[in-house]
């Protein structure tokens, strides 16, 4: 469902000329901008060869992921998902992708995890965010639109990646919030054989 970053390229937030790690959002949403449909299915989105390929190559700078509950349950799949040899080249790769990322997950409800190197936050604190952003040597991804949301309306996220399906779905879960106004300077677009189109934005305050 989400992956994250820019193609091979790592545009890094400098602070008094010392690197530090950008905070992004990705998403496959419908053309009208939603993550989810209203009876909560998401199969419309399954991406096919090409962009699964893409959105693995958005991924590699990605050291750290930030998930809510929901979005962490479903992407723990990819812990056990199979890389044996007769499974798609883009799928293997995913795995290991994720596999190898931190992961921090925010919840007041969960206890436990079940995947390798993740721990449980009780909610997203912007400070924290920022520090964790300031000694990170590689970029962090925000998975979720909830979460995401939370770290738009602080100003935590520096880049967005929009990956829009050729289909209208009329109603579900945002992949944008409500209530928060921020602008974006475009960065990059792509289309793919399948319809689906890229956006790349730097948020611009």
């Amino acid at each position: 469902m989400i992956f994250a970053v820019q193609r091979g390229l790592r545009w890094n937030v400098t602070k008094m000329g010392v690197e530090v790690g950008k905070l992004i959002y990705a998403a496959i949403a419908s053309l009208d901008g939603y993550v989810e449909d209203a009876q909560g299915r998401f199969d419309w989105a399954t991406p096919d060869e090409e962009v699964h390929a893409f959105a693995n190559d958005l991924e590699r700078p990605i050291g750290t992921h930030l998930y809510g509950r929901r979005m962490y349950e479903t992407m723990v799949f990819w812990e056990t998902a199979s890389t044996a040899a007769d499974e798609p080249a883009a799928f293997r790769d995913y795995a290991e992708l994720w596999r190898a990322a931190e992961k921090v997950v925010y919840s007041r409800r969960l206890q436990s995890v079940s995947s390798a190197r993740t721990r449980i936050e009780r909610e997203l604190v912007p400070d924290a965010v920022r520090r964790l952003k300031q000694d990170s040597a590689t970029d962090l991804a925000v998975g979720g639109a909830e979460l995401a949301g939370q770290a738009i309306g602080a100003g935590l996220v520096d880049e967005c990646h929009l990956l829009l399906c050729p289909i209208v779905v009329g109603g579900g879960k945002r992949a944008l919030p409500d209530d928060v106004r921020a602008r974006l300077e475009l960065l990059d677009e792509r289309r793919f054989h399948c319809g689906v189109v890229h956006l790349h934005y730097r948020v611009a305050g």
